[in-house]
């Protein structure tokens, strides 16, 4: 028996309760009535007979909180309920009885609880049952019992046979239209319910994709109010669903206000949002539209990544690639160059040495000597850069490497009123090639001296970026970098020193690429600049 027959049947159970407890406190109120009000009292066995039902409706709801015998229980409440009836018929009069009509009643209850074979087979016991009563009283068989035969015969064979047979149409009709009725809600139960668990499945799985992406994913009206936020949207802006619902998109998001939000749906596009903590994003997104179940515009959907890593690749690839181009065209400029300059620089030295010459020239053969071995040296740095020796990697404890290089670094006049604080205070193991590092740390640490003239503080953090992977980073407070330079600050030859060649960055940034990291640069909001190298873990 399914959930929807358990709870008719507790209905009908309660239903059973009331009534008896109404008769039973109507009887009460007769028996003190006032003695000059004529009222006629039931009898008592009538009353015995609710008080009866009365107690088996209890009792009968002790398997049924149990939720055990369920048919079985079903089965005894129509007997129960038809014996109750025949019984009531025959203590009020039989054929004289006001209480057929509960016959009809028996009826729609055995076809909604047990269904529409169960009505008929009721219905025929009810049609065998009030006939029986009948024929017994007409003819004098239930006369012991109170019932009288005179009552039977003023009534008249012909019409107590149409009235047994109005009564067995009735209780047939009766059956089979609520058995048709009760087949029919029982086949829309079992497809509501099977919609109901299809249903309820689809929501879970759809709250399980939304909660599982791993993008963001948010709802709204059609004027724009928030309704569906999911985790990876809480996490990027920084408030929950419950913080955001109702309120619009472009309190949110302030690029996508008005129709700027619904406008070319369907379409990759991208903006750039600032984070509660300040940090700037590159936000991918996309917006569909979605309608109702009547076809009518109900509102859009936004699908949106953090993108930033990947235009920071991007930019990386690009210029890795261009840089890579520049550097082996520029290595083979270089050696050209260079082979020419050395016999230059000899022939100088040879026309020093000669006695033909006069003092007066002499210098100017030095200069010429100085500026040739200044390019000479110029060139050996390019090549540096254009083509990095091999690294030969191997494991470095950091914290007692960057001590180490703390401690050189103190040592140095441009670092007198300049504060290096090493944050790093649990091992941490890197691989790389250890003299290449150190020569990259030195240039990242002298170029923050030589940005904090008047003195200042640098600040030597690393962590785990991944499982696989090590970040370093060198914060300094100096006056930091415009946006416009961040780009270039890493292309040889570009530099904002007077007297600088532009190699040093791009030297350190082509090092640390060929040990498998990478070297970024950022101007934080707070001030300063912020150089991060990641490195593979040891």
């Amino acid at each position: 028996m399914n959930i929807a027959s358990e709870r008719r049947l507790r209905l009908f159970i309660y239903a059973r309760i009331v009534v008896s407890s109404l008769f039973l406190a109507a009887t009460l109120l007769l028996e003190f009535q006032d003695s000059l009000v004529k009222i006629e009292r039931f009898q008592p066995g009538v009353v015995k007979l609710m008080a009866f039902s009365f107690l088996f409706s209890l009792i009968s709801l002790i398997p049924l909180e149990k939720h055990k015998f369920i048919q079985s229980l079903t089965y005894l409440q129509v007997i129960w309920d038809l014996s109750f009836v025949t019984v009531l018929i025959l203590f009020t009069g039989g054929i004289l009885s006001p209480y057929s009509f509960l016959y009809l009643l028996l009826i729609m209850i055995a076809g909604m609880l047990l269904g529409r074979r169960q009505a008929l087979y009721t219905a025929s016991l009810c049609g065998i049952l009030y006939g029986t009563i009948l024929d017994f009283q007409y003819f004098g068989y239930l006369s012991y019992i109170g019932l009288s035969q005179e009552d039977a015969y003023q009534v008249g064979s012909l019409r107590l046979l149409y009235t047994i047979s109005f009564n067995l149409i009735a209780f047939g009709l009766t059956a089979f239209i609520t058995g048709l009725l009760t087949e029919r809600a029982r086949l829309s139960e079992e497809a509501l319910q099977r919609s109901s668990i299809n249903y309820y499945e689809l929501a879970q799985l759809n709250t399980s994709i939304v909660a599982c992406s791993d993008s963001g994913i948010l709802t709204t009206t059609v004027t724009g109010r928030i309704r569906v936020f999911n985790p990876y949207a809480e996490s990027i802006v920084g408030l929950s669903q419950s913080a955001v619902y109702d309120m619009k998109i472009e309190s949110i998001f302030p690029t996508l206000s008005g129709p700027d939000y619904s406008r070319d749906t369907a379409t990759n596009r991208e903006f750039e949002y600032r984070s509660p903590d300040g940090q700037v994003m590159t936000i991918g997104y996309r917006i569909d539209s979605f309608n109702d179940g009547t076809g009518v515009l109900a509102g859009y959907i936004m699908n949106f990544r953090d993108i930033t890593n990947i235009r920071r690749m991007e930019s990386a690839l690009k210029k890795a690639d261009r840089l890579a181009a520049v550097g082996e065209l520029s290595a083979r400029m270089a050696h050209e160059i260079r082979n020419p300059l050395a016999a230059l620089c000899g022939a100088v030295q040879l026309l020093a040495s000669s006695a033909q010459f006069h003092d007066n020239d002499v210098p100017l053969l030095a200069i010429v000597t100085r500026e040739a071995e200044r390019l000479n040296e110029l060139i050996s740095e390019f090549l540096l850069y254009a083509r990095p020796a091999p690294p030969h990697r191997e494991k470095i404890e950091l914290l007692q490497y960057i001590e180490g290089i703390v401690l050189f670094m103190s040592q140095d006049p441009r670092f007198t009123y300049i504060l290096i604080k090493n944050n790093i205070t649990k091992p941490i193991e890197i691989l790389a090639d250890s003299n290449q590092l150190y020569q990259v740390l030195l240039n990242l640490l002298q170029n923050a001296a030589e940005a904090m003239p008047s003195g200042g503080e640098i600040l030597i953090e690393s962590h785990h970026t991944t499982y696989s992977t090590v970040t370093i980073s060198i914060t300094d407070t100096g006056s930091g970098i415009a946006d416009d330079n961040i780009q270039h600050i890493f292309e040889p030859f570009w530099t904002t020193k007077p007297a600088g060649t532009g190699l040093g960055l791009a030297i350190c940034y082509r090092i640390i690429e060929a040990q498998g990291g990478s070297l970024t640069v950022t101007s934080p909001a707070s001030g300063g600049c912020r150089f991060d190298i990641t490195l593979p873990a040891g």
